[in-house]
């Protein structure tokens, strides 16, 4: 077998690895529950390679994706549900059917009007969804389909934005900052009354989704700007790993007052960039 442009190729490889005549043994191990870790860390390699601007490393994290897909839809197939033609056909079907203003009817152009359309589009899917995984004892909730297996953050975002389509939500950022103070100020007054870590724990996931909907309200992504803030706290602590190294010294030797000082060091030239 070799290398080919061709997606059937990597169909037929992936089935060749799961054939348990002379496939490979760790991938005959593997299931979906298995499998479903790998697919969010190649996400979020994929991600790591646009914000380096890596085009090189950004093609081949997209080729680690791609796989994914087509390792669950060869598994599906074993079982008997559905195959990654099942998948392409699927996925046709839905951007046709949420674009009417490209290959429909609806004739505007406006971003605003095609984002009302989009948002009741998907809102009849999800209830076309929910009649069919309707089940009498269990009723469903408007907020129910909203995957519990995002990162926390960006779940938090989603369903504030559910939320928010039926006019639940703050009326400008001014409003929601206000709300990060007061969630703010309960965690501080339950920390000053020794609260046990079961208040604290409340406390501090509602001040968490409180930045948030501030961020949506921002227009910021929260995932986004929480990742930026990583890359720069770590960015900021070579700085400080290198000046130690500089003085001769080890970075657990050394005392709080230079490390802050190194620390300011890093803070003021990311300053001076901007």
């Amino acid at each position: 077998m070799k290398p080919s442009r061709d997606i059937q190729t990597l169909i037929d490889i992936m089935a060749r690895l799961r054939d348990p005549n002379g496939g490979c043994p760790w991938d005959l191990e593997q299931d979906f529950d298995s499998i479903k870790p790998h697919t969010i860390e190649e996400a979020y390699e994929v991600a790591e390679a646009i914000e380096n601007k890596d085009f090189e490393e950004l093609r081949d994290e997209l080729g680690d994706l791609l796989f994914q897909p087509i390792y669950y839809a060869q598994m599906a197939k074993e079982k008997g549900e559905f195959d990654f033609g099942d998948i392409v056909y699927g996925i046709s079907a839905k951007l046709i059917r949420r674009h009417p203003h490209v290959f429909g009817d609806l004739d505007t152009s406006d971003p605003v009007e095609v984002k009302k359309v989009w948002d009741g589009i998907k809102a009849e899917e999800r209830a076309e969804k929910a009649a069919r995984q309707a089940h009498p004892e269990k009723p469903t909730g408007y907020l129910d389909d909203i995957p519990r297996g995002q990162p926390a953050l960006m779940r938090a975002d989603k369903l504030a934005k559910r939320a928010a389509r039926i006019g639940f939500d703050f009326a400008g950022p001014a409003q929601a900052a206000e709300k990060l103070h007061e969630e703010l100020t309960e965690l501080q007054d339950e920390m000053n009354a020794d609260a046990p870590k079961e208040r604290l724990h409340e406390e501090l996931g509602d001040l968490l989704f409180a930045v948030a909907s501030l961020a949506r309200k921002l227009n910021i992504d929260p995932e986004t700007a929480l990742q930026d803030a990583n890359a720069k706290f770590i960015r900021r602590f070579q700085h400080i790993e290198q000046g130690v190294a500089q003085q001769n010294k080890k970075l657990d030797e050394t005392d709080f007052a230079t490390l802050q000082s190194l620390w300011d060091e890093a803070r003021l030239a990311d300053k001076s960039k901007g």
